[in-house]
C-alpha cells in the first residue's frame, strides 16, 4: 500500500484560545470545507468539542456528487496543540490527519500533515494520480480561503 503525505502550513491572525475553540468544534468542518458537502450525521450538540475517542459521522460527496458515509476518531489531543483525526470507515485506505496550532508572532502557526492511500493497488495509484491528489489540493486550497473569512486580519 503506497502511503502519500501532504504538509499544509496556514497563519491565522488570530489568538490561540480563539483558534482552538473554533477547530475543536466538529460542526466547524462544514464550515471550511463546502465543497465536499460535508453533513455530519453523528448525533452530536453542536456545542460539542472534541476528545480523544469521539466518533464522528459525515456523509460527503468529494466526487461527482456521488454521497459516501465517513466515520473518523480523534485519536489523540494535547489542548491548544493538537488534534489527531483518523478514519475508521470511508473512501480511503488509510487517513490519518494531524493538526498543529503553534503561537508565532502576529498569531498562529496551522499546520496539517496528512497521510493517506488509496484502496485497489495499482489501480488506486492511478486514480490518486489522476484525481485525488487534486481534489485533496483543491479542497485544502478552499479551505485556507474559508479559514482566511473565518480570521481575517485582525488579531
Amino acid at each position: 500500500m503506497k502511503i502519500y503525505t501532504f504538509k499544509f502550513t496556514q497563519k491565522l491572525p488570530a489568538g490561540l484560545d480563539k483558534a482552538w475553540e473554533f477547530f475543536s468544534s466538529p460542526f466547524n468542518l462544514t464550515k471550511i470545507t463546502p465543497s465536499l458537502g460535508f453533513v455530519i450525521t453523528s448525533d452530536l450538540s453542536t456545542e460539542q468539542k472534541m476528545y480523544p475517542g469521539i466518533l464522528i459521522s459525515y456523509t460527503v460527496a468529494p466526487l461527482f456528487g456521488v454521497k459516501m458515509n465517513w466515520l473518523t476518531e480523534i485519536t489523540h489531543i494535547e489542548e491548544k496543540k493538537y488534534f489527531v483525526d483518523e478514519q475508521r470507515f470511508g473512501p480511503f485506505a488509510l487517513w490519518h490527519h494531524q493538526h498543529h496550532f503553534k503561537e508565532v508572532p502576529g498569531g498562529i502557526l496551522m499546520e496539517d500533515i496528512l497521510n493517506y492511500a488509496i484502496p485497489y493497488g495499482f489501480i488506486g495509484k492511478i486514480v490518486n494520480k489522476i484525481i485525488v491528489q487534486d481534489k485533496i489540493l483543491d479542497i485544502f486550497k478552499i479551505r485556507e480561503q474559508k479559514i482566511k473569512e473565518v480570521f481575517p486580519d485582525n488579531v
